[in-house]
């Protein structure tokens, strides 16, 4: 027998595979990726088969674009297939069923005979008296066959047939769009003791599960809402690496405005090898200002499905969201446009260790723009609501309520009451305690000031009316 001997344990990695010249990797966030990959080739005049290893598996064979950067006129790609079934130890096998093969299990034994059946317990052969042989897979320490069967490849390989005037090498480029490659990003503030500045340290968190890897890549990120005929397939939820060190890194990364999104290129080349995630520092800033917010919004409302209101419950109670409020722009430190993603935020304590105390996520923002971000509810506030009169008629209503604000704490508040007039477009404060802002059509909001250990009541009365 001319034998191949595959080693169980190995045999996909016993194959060379052509190298990458020059990559280029850009990463959108929305779980895919456009590779540009520069090789070069030695092209005969005349028809060529090429076989263009390393391609992503996750590749979207329609997307190929391929060029010679030498001789862009001279040669082009007449066919094109996407090999993708991949060699494994159960595809090797089941290429040689009722063929002869070798096994040399991990005690020196032989066993050789005709392939018949195999499964995840046992391999069977059939010996030349006829006589059956059982081995468990688990006790093979090689296998031999008389040659790899056609059709199996070890990584996916685009096979081209290129016809080309010129011969020589060509210096050719390949772009092409493959999912499963995708990125986030991540902030992480710290708070200062009086809750008034804000250090802010940007990360990218990348994550390759495209099967293949990107050495040396220049690497360029898009933020923004690229619209794909076809949806992508979720190829794997990023598990996030939390940073434990918030000890802040010179940006890396240079922005810019490209059509309508935003791109941000790495200064440097960077590998992005296949199942793994890797976090490059993306903006650092200190002294940002940022103002607490203590916001107070008792109704459940959802725009003009009014219905979640509950109409009977005449006192509705509902903790003090607490949030903290940043502009950003250059005056504050910032002004940057920011890629959506959460932000963490710490604050030191009186031992001066940081402590977590919320996070937020926030969407794509422009510079110049306000962030809002929400930490959770306030302890030592609270907030109670009650309807106290209700009137209706044929084609009106009028109702009044009264908020009570209760602050615990040992310094003086502000707390923003949001109300929402949510029975009908025409409506009108008729009674009021406190002066308030519109919003917009359906939403006013009071500011109340409310001091230590101290109760703020707001009241007022709106009448609604229709024809």
């Amino acid at each position: 027998m001319k034998n191949l001997v595959i080693f169980v344990f190995c045999f996909l990695f016993c194959f060379s595979a052509r190298a990458q010249e020059n990559v280029e990797l850009t990463v959108y966030n929305q779980n895919f990726a456009l590779v540009k990959d520069q090789r070069s080739l030695d092209l005969k005049k005349g028809l060529n088969k090429v076989d263009f290893k390393d391609v992503a598996s996750l590749i979207e064979p329609t997307s190929v674009h391929f060029v010679s950067l030498t001789a862009p006129d001279s040669c082009s790609i007449l066919e094109q297939n996407y090999e993708y079934d991949l060699m494994s130890s159960e595809k090797l096998l089941s290429k040689y069923i009722d063929k002869n093969i070798k096994i040399v299990t991990k005690d020196a034994k032989t066993y050789e005979g005709t392939l018949s059946s195999f499964d995840s317990g046992n391999i069977v052969l059939s010996g030349q008296d006829g006589l059956s042989m059982i081995v468990r897979p688990d006790n093979i320490a090689q296998i031999s066959f008389d040659k790899t069967p056609e059709g199996l490849i070890t990584k996916p390989t685009l096979v081209w047939e290129i016809e080309n005037e010129k011969a020589g090498k060509h210096l050719t480029e390949v772009s092409y769009l493959t999912g499963g490659v995708n990125w986030l990003a991540e902030y992480v503030t710290v708070l200062d003791k009086d809750d008034k500045k804000i250090s802010l340290d940007g990360w990218v968190s990348m994550t390759n599960a495209s099967g293949a890897s990107y050495k040396d890549a220049k690497l360029k990120l898009i933020a923004g809402d690229v619209r794909r005929v076809q949806p992508q397939a979720s190829i794997r939820n990023a598990v996030m690496y939390e940073k434990k060190s918030l000890d802040a890194s010179a940006p890396q990364f240079q922005e810019k405005a490209f059509f309508e999104y935003h791109m941000y290129t790495l200064q440097r080349k960077a590998t992005l090898k296949n199942n793994q995630i890797k976090q490059i520092s993306l903006l650092s800033s200190n002294d940002v200002p940022v103002k607490k917010l203590f916001v107070y919004d008792p109704v459940d409302y959802y725009g003009w499905n009014w219905y979640h209101y509950d109409n009977n419950q005449s006192t509705k109670e509902q903790k003090i969201k607490v949030k903290i409020e940043l502009i950003n722009s250059k005056q504050n430190n910032l002004g940057m446009p920011l890629p959506k993603g959460k932000v963490k935020v710490y604050k030191k304590d009186d031992d001066g260790s940081l402590q977590f105390v919320g996070e937020d996520q926030i969407d794509h923002t422009p510079k110049d723009e306000t962030i809002k971000l929400y930490l959770g509810d306030a302890f030592d506030v609270v907030g109670e609501r009650k309807r106290t009169n209700y009137r209706s008629g044929n084609n009106w209503a009028e109702e009044s309520f009264e908020i009570s604000l209760r602050n615990h704490k040992d310094s003086n508040i502000e707390i923003n009451v949001i109300e929402h007039m949510w029975r009908y477009s025409n409506w009108k404060i008729t009674d009021k305690s406190h002066e308030f802002t519109k919003k917009d059509a359906q939403t006013i909001e009071f500011k109340v000031p409310v001091a230590r250990n101290g109760e703020t009541k707001v009241t007022y009365t709106v009448r609604y009316w229709w024809r």
